[in-house]
């Protein structure tokens, strides 16, 4: 009896060892580059097969992610609780350690962080709007011939065709260099001399000087992701309508702007809860990329920019060439993070002897606040 229960023992553990055992799957490839599907759809997702990272972590929300090189392919069915490991040998001897992680989708991640603190009364300093009678506004006013471009339509009609024009004026790009000079002449007149693009902050910059010297209070907002450290952020307009009596969003880099299930122009808090609660979006149907890629709800809304609503920051003070960098100038921003967030204090800093304070806060009513 004792002999055959050390038998049966002696037999579990043996295979418990050979499943813990089990080799780890190996593919080929002769080229670095990997296309992958998540889901049975291809991503746009550029992986290059890295065997210097071990391992190279892939992260992704997705049920099954299949990995294509240029001879073979792997499908791996995601696990929510352990990573999946497998290799990738690149010319028949560099191998690659690659695993595939479960990350909550932005959106997932964005219902996660939708508790805010309405009661907050901290002390802020108080948004101010450059008067359209400025000197500096009057000639952009007047050089843009912005009357003009805005028409003769109702308060959003004008918002909307101002918006476009910088859309359609200056070309996007991520990538590109900031101007010495941000504000809406000097950054128009470097990317007509140098025939470039700016990136999405700069094209807000020009948008929002164009409402302030029209007379609309606006400010230019930085949409972050969760993390502090990132590669990707997205920078939009608000602008406030007195006819509707509320924030409108306005994206200038997408010629973007959101609607309710009605029609009705929505602001970035809006749709954030919005997303968060799976209510109706609409996306005006001409959003784009440069007119050259059109973009959807879903691609827009649901991934990009849910991951983007994250946390939200602006200026305190929203005027002319308001981040050009000059020794001496102080920067005030006001950040707006759920109660989650990894980021509850705020921090003052120089940079090129520009003194930059960052406040933080958890109530939407005080960042949101009517002008």
């Amino acid at each position: 009896m004792q002999l055959k229960t050390v038998l049966i023992i002696s037999g579990l553990l043996f295979s418990y060892t050979v499943f813990a055992q089990k080799p780890i799957p190996v593919i080929r490839a002769t080229a670095k580059n990997v296309k992958i599907k998540v889901d049975h759809q291809f991503t746009n997702d550029n992986w290059t097969i890295a065997p210097e990272a071990k391992p190279d972590i892939y992260l992704t929300s997705g049920k099954t992610v299949t990995f294509l090189t240029d001879i073979d392919s792997i499908t791996i069915r995601v696990n929510q609780a352990v990573p999946k490991d497998f290799y990738i040998l690149l010319n028949g001897k560099d191998s690659a350690l690659t695993r595939v992680k479960y990350q909550p989708s932005r959106l997932e991640m964005l219902k996660q962080g939708k508790a805010y603190n309405n009661n907050e009364n901290k002390a802020l300093p108080t948004f101010t709007y450059l008067s359209a009678e400025d000197p500096a506004l009057k000639k952009i006013r007047q050089d843009l011939n912005l009357d003009s471009i805005a028409g003769k339509g109702n308060e959003v009609s004008q918002m909307i065709n101002l918006m476009q024009w910088v859309h359609n004026v200056i070309r996007h790009d991520g990538n590109s260099n900031n101007p010495k000079l941000r504000n809406a002449l000097d950054i128009i007149s470097v990317c007509h001399s140098e025939k470039r693009g700016v990136n999405c902050r700069m094209m807000a910059t020009v948008l929002n000087e164009c409402y302030l010297a029209m007379g609309f209070k606006s400010r230019f907002i930085t949409c972050m992701p969760k993390e502090l450290q990132f590669d990707d952020c997205h920078v939009i307009n608000i602008v406030y309508s007195e006819e509707l009596q509320k924030w409108v969003w306005m994206d200038p880099t997408f010629g973007a702007y959101v609607m309710n299930e009605k029609g009705e122009l929505l602001g970035p808090q809006e749709v954030r809860e919005r997303l968060i609660n799976n209510k109706p979006l609409i996306l005006n149907p001409e959003a784009n990329w440069n007119r050259l890629v059109t973009k959807t709800k879903e691609q827009y809304l649901e991934k990009y920019m849910a991951k983007n609503l994250y946390r939200i920051e602006c200026l305190v003070a929203s005027g002319y060439d308001s981040e050009t960098r000059i020794a001496g100038k102080e920067l005030a921003y006001i950040q707006l993070v759920p109660l989650d967030a990894l980021n509850q204090k705020g921090e003052v800093s120089e940079s090129g002897k520009v003194t930059v304070t960052h406040e933080v806060t958890n109530n939407p009513n005080l960042f949101w606040k009517k002008p």
